[in-house]
């Protein structure tokens, strides 16, 4: 079976009239993505009407800059077959869910926001009707500083994955881009005035 077939149709459970809006947040290695998210979910913490998605994954709960779930392979597999994710997915060796209820919280017309991967996007497109992309990019330059601070690749590595790289979304979707090159400031204001954007809508 295709980890396609295991995507559920949350979308039979949102009229579209009464949907909320599912964003997606996404963008390449070094882009400063879940600095960003975790900045605008301080900025909206305590709205009832915003909701971010705590990710279950496989590695250790202290792993990484992102509040998630940890479950280890044989339980993340368990919960897939019981329909626990709206949307899954396996990239670098980790597997990645969207909890399923999600859904309520896009049913009662909330803005619902999810860190994601640009190569799974259309997994999100089919169980979401209303679907924003907001990418997180910068300069290569810069992300190549970022990617070798952080002193787990060459600098060959780090430049030839960059190259083999793409800073834009691909396909048919509503995307907001920003560009994270400059003050950590600016890119926050930038985020927190796209999500703001969305509330509501």
């Amino acid at each position: 079976m295709s980890a396609d077939a295991n995507i559920k149709p949350a979308n039979d459970r949102l009229p579209d009239n009464a949907a909320g809006i599912m964003a997606v947040v996404v963008g390449p290695s070094g882009a400063g993505k879940d600095t960003l998210m975790n900045l605008a979910a301080r900025h909206f913490a305590g709205r009832p009407d915003v909701h971010f998605v705590r990710r279950v994954i496989t590695r250790e709960g202290d792993a990484g800059n992102e509040d998630h779930r940890s479950v280890s392979e044989a339980d993340f597999d368990a919960m897939e077959q019981t329909g626990a994710f709206a949307v899954s997915w396996e990239a670098h060796g980790l597997k990645y869910g969207i909890p399923a209820d999600v859904t309520d919280e896009l049913a009662r017309g909330n803005l619902v926001i999810a860190n994601g991967s640009r190569s799974v996007l259309h997994r999100f497109q089919a169980a979401f009707p209303r679907l924003k992309i907001i990418n997180v990019t910068a300069r290569r330059e810069v992300l190549a500083e970022r990617l070798m601070a952080r002193g787990r690749e060459s600098r060959e590595d780090v430049l030839k994955r960059l190259d083999r790289s793409s800073l834009t979304v691909g396909g048919s979707y509503d995307v907001t881009d920003i560009d994270n090159s400059g003050t950590l400031g600016d890119a926050e204001r930038a985020i927190i005035s796209a999500l703001e954007v969305l509330i509501g809508k």
